[in-house]
């Protein structure tokens, strides 16, 4: 059993030291554990110094409770979908997605220098294949591949046309088992019997890069998956979170910024029976309870906050933010910013990729020897694929914009993610992965499938340093 206050005050006291109105409040945020350290510390001190009281400011300062002007909190939204979709029609409105898709890719595997080998496949097909002596390479979209029984084959498609390729090389056939339908690639060409086969499959990828800093010390707070409303959801854990943002701690008092991604409500009928699941029966109750506890937070740190797609508002993605007549009050809140899903924005100059996940469900699904126990194996192929959602068709509904906001343009210092309830992080060629896991305790649905989630946990980056932490609230 550590001290309380009435201990704190007694001890000064019996020393002649008293301790101020404000102080003994401040005391309130010490826990018991350490507040005997604290207090004999500050007793010394000022014994020391010959003064007859401890005040606020000396403990504030003790503490690391003052928040520091020099810890710089600049916000900035970098790429943002809400207030700029323009969703087509039918089969064109598709063909304008593939479309941008294919140039906004096509441009980016253009700085590799292998790229100045590219030629079309009508024109690989004209030219009857490839000669021996030719470095060719061929670059489009991944139209199907299959890999059984020691063959592979991929299809590859660029405007022109579609061209079979088969892969002979083992090791390229594991590659090409990876390889996602719709993702870009670019395949070097040999000349085969048969025609052409594939020696090297290029990918867009993230190149290796020295991630951007910030100038000060910031923390930055990564969660997501709240799933308020639902009869799972952690609150009081949550709430405990919430709180250690005030609390008396060298790390919580420098955090400015707390990124929730995606799912921060249960949402209404999104699968069959959830009304038994609920505690909060609407939207609009459990965005009002989101909205009281996310008041908790000091004024100083911002909130962004991402939809997923338990939220209300569009499911296909992308996801404008969740639209402000579900939750006016959110959108007021001078410390909140809404924004949409994928959205990249800047801490301090430090680029944070925020996607909820969606896509996870499809890749693992379709790609051998993932599961959603390894979400960073899925997030490192999407990095590689530069393309958050490329598989069209399957449980990821994708709607038929006439720009590609899934395609992962310029270099991401932070990728952020959430959806599967597992807490995880890696580094992939400078660029920090963290799927932030979940605040929602195991479903009925996810124990009769086997997932097994791990939730309650915060991962903390220090954004100059990548110093990474984390707070555990799941016991």
């Amino acid at each position: 059993m550590g001290w309380n206050r009435k201990d704190a005050l007694r001890y000064a006291l019996s020393r002649g030291v008293q301790i101020s109105p404000r102080a003994f409040e401040i005391l309130r945020n010490v826990p018991s554990d350490s507040l005997e350290g604290v207090i004999k510390t500050m007793v010394h001190a000022a014994k020391r110094e010959s003064r007859a009281q401890m005040t606020a400011d000396d403990l504030e300062e003790h503490l690391g409770l003052r928040v520091d002007a020099e810890v710089d909190a600049d916000l900035r939204v970098l790429s943002d979908p809400t207030g700029h979709t323009t969703t087509a029609e039918g089969v064109d409105g598709y063909g304008a997605l593939f479309a941008s898709r294919y140039e906004k890719l096509r441009s980016i595997i253009s700085a590799r220098p292998e790229s100045k080998k590219i030629k079309s496949v009508e024109a690989v097909r004209r030219s009857g294949g490839v000669k021996d002596d030719e470095d060719v390479c061929v670059a489009g979209l991944i139209n199907d591949r299959d890999v059984r029984d020691g063959r592979a084959e991929i299809r590859l498609e660029d405007p022109s046309g579609m061209l079979p390729i088969p892969v002979y090389n083992d090791e390229l056939q594991k590659e090409a088992g990876s390889l996602m339908r719709d993702q870009m690639a670019m395949v070097r060409l040999g000349r085969g019997k048969r025609g052409v086969f594939a020696k090297e499959i290029i990918l867009p990828d993230t190149p290796a890069h020295v991630p951007n800093r910030s100038e000060t010390g910031a923390w930055a707070a990564l969660i997501s998956d709240l799933h308020v409303g639902s009869k799972y959801f952690m609150e009081e854990e949550f709430r405990g979170f919430v709180g250690w943002l005030s609390e008396a701690d060298a790390v919580a008092r420098n955090v400015r910024f707390v990124l929730i991604c995606g799912d921060v409500v249960d949402g209404v009928g999104i699968y069959k029976d959830q009304d038994k699941e609920l505690e909060l029966d609407t939207v609009e109750e459990q965005l009002g309870r989101l909205e009281e506890m996310l008041a908790e937070i000091p004024e100083h740190v911002k909130v962004i906050i991402s939809p997923g797609n338990h939220d209300p508002g569009r499911r296909a993605l992308p996801q404008p933010a969740i639209p402000e007549k579900y939750c006016p009050g959110l959108w007021r809140r001078e410390n909140i910013t809404m924004v949409g899903n994928p959205a990249v924005v800047s801490l301090n100059g430090v680029r944070v990729l925020m996607f909820h996940g969606q896509s996870i469900d499809d890749i693992v699904r379709v790609t051998p020897g993932l599961s959603y126990d390894e979400p960073i194996a899925v997030m490192e192929l999407l990095l590689r694929a530069r393309h958050l959602s490329p598989i069209y068709g399957e449980r990821t509904p994708i709607a038929p914009e006439l720009e590609d906001w899934m395609v992962i343009g310029d270099d991401v210092d932070i990728f952020h993610s959430g959806h599967v309830h597992r807490w995880a992080v890696s580094k992939y060629r400078g660029t920090l992965l963290v799927n932030s896991g979940a605040w929602q305790r195991q479903t009925p649905f996810q124990a009769s499938v086997g997932i097994v989630p791990n939730p309650g946990i915060a991962a903390l980056v220090n954004l100059k340093t990548y110093e990474l932490k984390s707070q555990n609230y799941n016991g």
